[in-house]
Parts: C-alpha cells; sequence; structure tokens
C-alpha cells in the first residue's frame, strides 16, 4: 500500500485499531491521550492533522509506531513509512 488512505479508509483503519487496544469510543481516546473528542474526531476525518506534541500520546494509547499514525491519518504514504524505518 504505497498510496495515502482516503479520509473513510482512514477512519475505519484508526477506529479498528481503537478496537484492537480496548479503546470503544472517541471519548475514552480523548480520556487516555488528553487530546479534546472533536479534535480526534476531526484527525479522523482527515480533516485536521495533529500537532507533533499530541503525536506520542497517540502512539501510546493506538500502540502504533509515529510513522504508522502519521499513514493511517493520512498524512504520508507506505512508502515514506518504509523509508523512514529505514534511516534508523
Amino acid at each position: 500500500m504505497t498510496n495515502l488512505l482516503s479520509a473513510d479508509e482512514s477512519h475505519d483503519w484508526l477506529i479498528a485499531r481503537m478496537r484492537d487496544c480496548g479503546i470503544r469510543s472517541l471519548a475514552e481516546l480523548e480520556e487516555a491521550t488528553g487530546v479534546n473528542k472533536g479534535t480526534l474526531s476531526r484527525y479522523f476525518r482527515q480533516l485536521q492533522r495533529p500537532s507533533i506534541d499530541v503525536i506520542p500520546g497517540l502512539c501510546r494509547a493506538l500502540q502504533v509506531s509515529p510513522a504508522t499514525l502519521l499513514w493511517a491519518l493520512g498524512a504520508s504514504t507506505a512508502e515514506d513509512q518504509r523509508l523512514l524505518d529505514e534511516s534508523r
């Protein structure tokens, strides 16, 4: 998968990831991250990008790497993620 995710694909992937992590709602994700659920909703629908300071908390709550989170939010491609991983 090298293309950016559509807003629908991003939303579906993130909701599935929340469920995998035992998070049942945006309110629970808000509690885990300190990010307002309205803001989280905008991230999930690709209407807003997260600021750098909220990425670590989102990664911890969703148990993903920053590269995976950015891909899931439609901010980078799988190829971008691969290049980031190789640079480490």
